[in-house]
């Protein structure tokens, strides 16, 4: 992506949307738009990654359609982080850190950019025990109602797959 801006640029608006899904932020992915809180949104995908040992792209839950985000938030307003935490050994020895990186992962991925921490303060905000403010609704919450999509379709209707394509290119 650094190829596709300038040096000293900090923002830019392109008609070329490049990256990976499920760290591009809405901003960037639906109106082109790009900036150093683009950044920040990848970074707290990826801080939620971690800590739940799941991919943003294709997690699924047998409770619900949300994506990791969603799943995510959901559990932090419910006051249930720690389930989102990935289940390994000593884990528990560090419980106040999991807990503080779920909360600055989600407020690197709220909807807005101008919601979302810088990254030097995301940084600092894992590092030392400052008070976190509470994180809005992330952005690409989605939730993938199987049943009412399935409902919604009429009987008479042929049915389509999306049958989609990916190809990699490999350099000579």
């Amino acid at each position: 992506m650094a190829r596709s801006f300038g040096g000293d640029e900090t923002g830019a608006k392109t008609r070329r949307i490049v990256g990976t899904y499920g760290y591009m932020s809405p901003e960037y992915v639906l109106g082109g738009v790009f900036s150093v809180k683009s950044d920040v949104y990848s970074f707290g995908v990826l801080v939620l990654e971690i800590v739940s040992g799941k991919k943003n792209w294709g997690f699924s839950h047998s409770d619900h359609h949300l994506n990791l985000l969603g799943h995510a938030w959901i559990l932090h307003k419910e006051g249930r982080s720690l389930e989102l935490a990935y289940t390994c050994q000593g884990v528990s020895h560090y419980l106040k850190e999991v807990l503080r990186s779920i909360h600055v992962g989600l407020l690197c991925v709220q909807q807005y950019p101008g919601d979302r921490p810088s990254m030097s303060t995301a940084i600092f905000m894992l590092e030392n025990e400052v008070e976190l403010q509470n994180p809005k609704r992330p952005g690409f919450f989605t939730e993938r109602d199987l049943v009412i999509a399935e409902s919604s379709t009429s009987t008479n209707a042929a049915n389509s797959l999306n049958e989609v394509t990916i190809t990699l290119l490999d350099a000579r």
